[in-house]
């Protein structure tokens, strides 16, 4: 394709982005501005991949130059790395250093391995999980030249990024009331400049913030009790929280067991809640933010909505959010990413495989018989791993997605390749339990 062909595709592309963002924004074409405020991701201050789903915490890599179609087999393999614990915690990439979490024997352990696979350091953190579905949960977040993890059971600690060093650690639940779920907390902690925040999901807080340094508590939310049947307090959810700036607020948006929340991240004041009730009470996709909307999703049939946020009346008063639409996809903890104005993601049940949705009705808009899974978006394609294993390059197109190559990543026969990819600077790192391989993915030169 010619220079300046390829060129005024790309700025027709972003055009297109750009579009529909200021249109779900509530920017009218013409420049003139509606009611409604407008809101972006607080991403991280970090290079890299330093958290889970990207810096923005949203499954968008700022990568270019990338193969826009792989060869029969996939891309070359770089290296493999072999991982000492079970787990389905995804790679974060920060500081010129990998770090994962695997469960070993009785202990959860946080690795750092340097950008051949070479393992640097390994620190534990409390116990494993041995229940449904054994193995390590969440992934690391790294801030500042340290890494943040919670483990399944709640306790969560700071360590040295260089050493494995643990600088401070607090158990979320002993602390705070609180009580395990299911199948294990795996909440993926989101880092500011200034603090850590959690879901506590206790009777003494829902949500805290503890700060960064020494792990002090700078301010505790209320406990929240479900809206309906028994009123009982709202545990912790699978959810992991996004930072959103929404005109001079900054919100923390996430969800206890039946609700999505959001609140106040100066000062943990909720500002408004929606029931999410699901079979079994499993919520897991991180919410995403949709131009100044939220969207959310939940399994079992129930569905996804789209919250448009609300700026407040005055200034004392609460954040808001209006109901927009509904949408069948109810993907689980796939997650979806935005491309232009179609969401990405895969249902869980009912319907099958992958599904681009109209971020402005909500309606399906074609689908792909693939097994559902984990889509990042990385220089115009989807990257798709499918929970059996097969990794998928798709472009989302007009009236359907075209297919620009697939290979098999792992033999995942009980479908349980659930760590989420990461692409930085021309490498795919993708996770299945004991083993980290990393392909060039880079453009041909």
């Amino acid at each position: 394709m010619p220079h300046f062909l390829r060129s005024a595709l790309s700025l027709a592309w972003h055009s297109s982005i750009a579009l529909t963002v200021l249109v779900l924004a509530g920017i009218r074409v013409d420049g003139s501005e509606t009611k409604t405020a407008a809101a972006r991701i607080v991403a991280s201050r970090e290079a890299g991949w330093p958290q889970f789903r990207g810096p923005g915490r949203d499954g968008v890599s700022a990568e270019r130059g990338l193969l826009q179609e792989w060869p029969e087999g996939g891309p070359t393999v770089l290296w493999s790395a072999d991982i000492p614990g079970r787990g389905y915690s995804s790679p974060i990439i920060g500081g010129g250093r990998i770090y994962l979490t695997g469960d070993d024997g009785e202990e959860l352990h946080v690795f750092a391995l340097d950008l051949d696979g070479k393992l640097l350091w390994e620190a534990k953190h409390g116990a494993s999980w041995k229940e449904s579905y054994p193995g390590a949960r969440a992934s690391v977040t790294f801030s500042e030249g340290r890494v943040y993890l919670e483990n399944a059971h709640g306790r969560l600690a700071c360590f040295d990024a260089a050493t494995g060093r643990e600088v401070w650690a607090i158990d979320l639940l002993k602390s705070f009331g609180g009580r395990n779920i299911t199948w294990g907390l795996s909440e993926c902690l989101v880092v500011d400049e200034r603090a850590v925040y959690a879901t506590a999901g206790g009777t003494e807080a829902l949500l805290v913030a503890l700060d960064k340094a020494t792990g002090a508590v700078l301010w505790k939310s209320p406990p929240l009790h479900d809206s309906a049947g028994e009123r009982a307090v709202e545990n912790a959810s699978y959810v992991s929280p996004i930072l959103v700036q929404f005109g001079d607020r900054r919100l923390v948006i996430g969800c206890s067991l039946r609700h999505l929340v959001c609140a106040d991240a100066a000062t943990g004041a909720l500002q408004w809640t929606r029931r999410f009730p699901t079979t079994y009470s499993v919520i897991s996709m991180m919410p995403a933010l949709v131009g100044s909307s939220v969207f959310m999703t939940a399994p079992h049939g129930k569905g996804g909505q789209l919250f448009e946020l609300k700026a407040p009346a005055s200034p004392d008063a609460a954040v808001g959010a209006e109901d927009r639409w509904r949408t069948p996809l109810d993907t689980l903890q796939g997650g979806v990413v935005q491309v232009a104005d179609k969401l990405i993601g895969s249902f869980y049940g009912g319907r099958k495989g992958w599904a681009a949705i109209s971020v402005q009705t909500g309606e399906v808009l074609y689908t792909l018989a693939e097994t559902k899974g984990s889509p990042i978006f990385a220089d115009g394609r989807v990257y798709a791993l499918c929970e059996d294993g097969w990794m998928l390059l798709l472009e989302a197109g007009e009236a359907q997605f075209k297919q620009h190559g697939r290979f098999r990543f792992a033999e995942a026969s009980s479908r349980d390749a659930w760590a989420h990819p990461a692409v930085l600077d021309g490498r795919l790192y993708l996770r299945f339990h004991e083993k980290l391989i990393c392909y060039d993915v880079r453009g041909r030169r």
